[in-house]
């Protein structure tokens, strides 16, 4: 190593303040409004204040780095206005934050610490403009500066971090992480009826439109007190709800509207269960987002698929549960992004745990596995459950959402039935490929085998009802709300069997 000095070069600016001799030393990196604030502090006036320098000549002389060194013999004049009045320092105060933010674009590339600090500078913004509010033009003039700004960090975020798509599966090119242009929605004013509606298993996914689900989404995060709980920015709530909705294919089953039925099955169970007398907000909050993200950039072909056709998720996952493993790497590579990342606010040992807590709840969802998080549940029940033991409590929130993962047989007829419909017509165009591509087919996949009763029977029969049946052990309250309908399900199906088989008969 050398023994060169590693302090930046700086530049010494002297200044005349009302007849006193003043000098400012800056530092080449120094922006136009660090050395506006300086000059202000030397001058002791507000730092809001219209501030100008003038040379011995009367010219006006640039407040910026590179502004003309002088000397104590010919210093620069500082003039100065008094501040605007009260009512507009906010959106002056917008108005310089917007132009730092402007003028450091161009080192986001070199420094990380910087585009964290200009992402942290505008969701400070955002936030006072949603909870404080300012008048009409100014609310509207900075919401399109910060766009326009925000759009330019994403542009130059682009080429500086790699966001190329995290895979490409075998069957159709993967989504990866995508950002919707105007990164807003609708937000709908909830009634009463809905609000009490939405946490009932019964909820009728079917009648929703796509924004819509996004504000039901937002409202569960608000009412569980998420949203308080981990500090969220509202609005990053909004932009990561709509990068979520991006990132589900437009799959006939796994699709953002599953997302939305799963995340609304948990959310019914944590107020029919009263998971809160059990578990803390951190816990439900790994619930719910668990839940949301569980299929994101869901191909449309299973595991199964991916392994026997040696896709790129396969490879490069050593064919141990493909999809479940991906679902998991985009939604920490959604909120690996500032501007997507709803848990910006809390500390790296929190984050950490809520990393761990949703990994094992989206793996959990593997059907694969299923068996094995069973039997583990089941060994804990028979030993005596206990609420204080975190494997035990572990294994209790792998069990729900895999009962949610699942559960559209729960729903009255006129709602689950629509999904199987949607399942077959994913399965058969899985069977199909399958059978191109000269793969094994699985007997429930394939067009030519399987009926809508056959595709139900033996599912709800030996793994929906002996797994809710097993949960009701724990929480009672499920028994009447989510086991009989399940056991009046596979009622129905069989009987329909009957009347298929019967008129096959000769």
């Amino acid at each position: 190593m050398g023994n060169g000095s590693s302090i930046e070069p700086s530049k010494t600016v002297y200044l005349d303040i009302n007849g006193k001799e003043e000098k400012i030393v800056f530092s080449r990196h120094s922006s136009s409004r660090d050395i506006h604030d300086l000059i202000a502090q030397a001058s002791g006036v507000n730092r809001h204040a219209m501030l100008s320098l003038k040379d011995k000549q009367g010219a006006h002389v640039s407040m910026s780095p590179t502004m003309p060194a002088n000397s104590p013999s010919n210093p620069y004049k500082v003039i100065s206005r008094d501040p605007p009045p009260q009512d507009a320092v906010d959106h002056d105060a917008f108005q310089a934050v917007l132009t730092h933010v402007a003028e450091q674009l161009n080192r986001v590339f070199k420094m990380e610490e910087l585009k964290s600090d200009l992402y942290h500078r505008l969701n400070m913004l955002e936030k006072k403009m949603e909870m404080e509010g300012l008048k009409a033009v100014e609310v509207e003039k900075c919401k399109n500066e910060i766009s326009y700004i925000k759009d330019q960090l994403w542009n130059a975020q682009k080429k500086y971090v790699d966001f190329n798509r995290l895979s490409e599966s075998h069957s159709a090119p993967s989504s990866g992480y995508q950002r919707k242009k105007d990164m807003t929605y609708t937000k709908y004013t909830l009634s009463q009826e809905t609000v009490d509606y939405l946490k009932q298993p019964t909820f009728d996914i079917w009648h929703w439109e796509p924004n819509e689900m996004l504000s039901l989404l937002e409202h569960m995060y608000h009412e569980l007190s998420l949203v308080h709980e981990f500090n969220i920015n509202p609005i990053t709530l909004k932009r990561w709800l709509l990068c979520v909705q991006e990132n589900y294919r437009n799959n006939p089953f796994h699709n953002f509207r599953h997302c939305f039925c799963v995340s609304q099955m948990m959310y019914g169970m944590i107020h029919l269960c009263r998971l809160w007398d059990r578990m803390s907000k951190e816990d439900l909050g790994i619930l719910l987002t668990a839940a949301v993200c569980h299929d994101l950039d869901h191909p449309g072909y299973n595991n199964t698929y991916q392994i026997n056709a040696r896709t790129d998720l396969a490879i490069r996952y050593n064919d141990i549960s493909p999809l479940e493993n991906h679902h998991c790497a985009v939604a920490f590579q959604i909120l690996s992004n500032p501007e997507t990342n709803i848990f910006a606010n809390i500390d790296k040992d929190t984050f950490k745990r809520i990393r761990a807590g949703m990994t094992m709840l989206i793996l959990a969802t593997d059907m694969a596995r299923h068996a094995e998080i069973m039997d583990s549940f089941k060994d804990k029940l028979t030993s005596g459950f206990d609420f204080a033991n975190k494997e035990h409590m572990d294994t209790l929130k792998m069990v729900l959402i895999k009962c949610c993962d699942i559960s559209n047989e729960v729903r009255p007829m006129e709602v689950s039935e629509p999904w199987v419909d949607c399942l077959l017509e994913e399965y058969f165009n899985q069977s199909d490929r399958e059978k191109m591509e000269g793969l094994p087919v699985a007997p429930f996949m394939d067009r030519d085998k399987v009926t809508k009763p056959t595709a139900q029977i033996g599912f709800i029969k030996f793994v929906l009802i002996p797994m809710f049946e097993t949960v009701a052990k724990v929480f009672p309250q499920i028994e009447e709300v989510m086991v009989s309908p399940l056991r009046m399900a596979k009622d129905r199906y069989e009987e329909m069997k009957s009347k298929e088989d019967a008129t096959k008969d000769p």
